[in-house]
């Protein structure tokens, strides 16, 4: 038997200095491509050296930029890495396992997620963060949404078991402000999204939301185990939808 040919893909944005670990761990796949959207730094010249193929251009929607990186890959089986994540060694090995025999269209893999050099395991919910990701797929088995922010997913095919070896590394945050300025780009972007969409929303909505998703992060998803991560997780978590919606509904100009 042939072994299935393994595409990774990195889709990035100024990135030059993150973009050489990312890289260095997913040599292990038979094709890297390289999006870069909008870059002015040394990603392309980083990308090159690494012998990955480089797509440049610009897309105003994450979910449109992400699906010229699967048209462009070659391999039988992607697998997508954000430049701040890294594939540990006994991921990669469970993914070559998984492909060699896999009847199914797609796989979630593991998250850990670390903000600083803090490793945090619990909390993790709703459109802030998550512990495991649908990020290992065949070709032409998905396509991203057009939104702005955590597009959607279309799938062909069924889900397989999810892989429960190793981990993909994601560098999260730097430290708290870090992680705060996420919260603001985020629900900037998803504001954009809500006004595009011509339906808001409504405050009763978003606040009942704030409460419900800060209750899932910090009892359901047992953030209360990382003391007062957990509790910043949980209120990141609630106020991202209601931020977007408060962005969209007094500064819809701002955000058109």
């Amino acid at each position: 038997m042939i072994a299935p040919r393994l595409s990774a893909l990195i889709v990035a944005r100024n990135e030059e200095a993150r973009l050489p670990d990312c890289l260095a761990s997913v040599a292990f796949a038979d094709e890297v491509v390289v999006v870069l959207d909008r870059s002015t730094d040394e990603s392309a010249a980083i990308a090159a050296v690494a012998g990955a193929t480089i797509i440049e251009g610009a897309w105003e929607l994450e979910g449109e930029r992400r699906n010229a990186g699967l048209d462009a890959c070659t391999g039988d089986w992607i697998l997508e890495v954000d430049a701040d994540e890294r594939v540990n060694a006994p991921l990669a090995a469970a993914i070559r396992a998984t492909i060699a025999t896999s009847p199914h269209a797609w796989h979630q893999v593991p998250v850990d997620n670390y903000v600083g050099e803090r490793l945090i395991r619990f909390g993790w919910a709703g459109s802030f963060g998550t512990t495991s990701v649908p990020r290992l797929s065949r070709r032409g088995a998905k396509r991203w949404r057009p939104q702005r922010v955590h597009p959607g997913l279309d799938w062909t095919g069924q889900e397989g078991p999810k892989i429960t070896q190793g981990a993909l590394v994601h560098l999260v945050d730097r430290d708290i402000s870090d992680m705060l300025r996420r919260l603001d780009k985020y629900s900037s972007a998803k504001a954009a999204d809500l006004i595009a969409s011509g339906n808001i929303g409504t405050l009763r909505a978003n606040v009942r939301r704030f409460f419900s998703r800060g209750f899932k992060s910090y009892v359901s998803r047992k953030g209360y185990r990382e003391g007062g991560w957990g509790v910043l997780l949980a209120l990141c978590t609630g106020a991202f939808p209601l931020l977007s919606y408060l962005k969209a509904a007094l500064e819809p100009d701002r955000h058109r």
